[in-house]
């Protein structure tokens, strides 16, 4: 069976500058299907990049976020052209998961029963808090610190990665 994945389209950046604006017949057979969230793939200039968004509905039109940090990855500019084509997200998160929070997880069940009891965005949320780290000994050592928040009742965000 193939997988859903639309056509290759062009697209700018638009409005406040974070967003893109989507071709309704473009997203269609995913919304059609009840897929809001996708993993997209996007092109410019011989550089390729690629990313999990969800698919947002906004006065009637449709948008994904395209944050700064994937605009300078990129090398795009507001109003500059490039290539974007979306594919079904088959990712059990909805976005990847780094492999060493995944290591951590396997090696301690308690914190990873506590994870998998959050919401899809809040486990989405978590992930992105170790996967912004570059150094794999950070991811690891965030981690660790995670699940112990994690099993001693930390919920809030913002205090997951503090140590008490």
């Amino acid at each position: 069976m193939k997988l859903l994945e639309s056509k290759t389209f062009e697209i700018s950046v638009t409005g406040n500058y974070y967003s893109l604006l989507l071709p309704e017949d473009t997203i269609e057979p995913f919304l059609s299907r009840n897929i809001k969230r996708v993993k997209a793939k996007a092109s410019f200039n011989g550089k390729e990049l690629s990313f999990h968004g969800a698919i947002q509905k906004r006065k009637g039109r449709y948008y994904m976020m395209f944050g700064k940090r994937y605009q300078k990855e990129l090398g795009v500019f507001p109003n500059d052209y490039f290539q974007l084509q979306f594919f079904k997200d088959t990712s059990k998160y909805g976005v990847e998961m780094p492999e060493e929070l995944d290591a951590v997880f396997l090696s301690d069940y308690d914190a990873y029963t506590i994870f998998e009891s959050f919401t899809p965005g809040k486990k989405r949320g978590i992930i992105y808090m170790i996967a912004r780290y570059k150094n794999s000994q950070t991811r690891i050592d965030k981690s660790l610190l995670l699940c112990e928040n994690l099993k001693k009742g930390v919920r809030d965000p913002r205090m997951l990665l503090k140590s008490f």
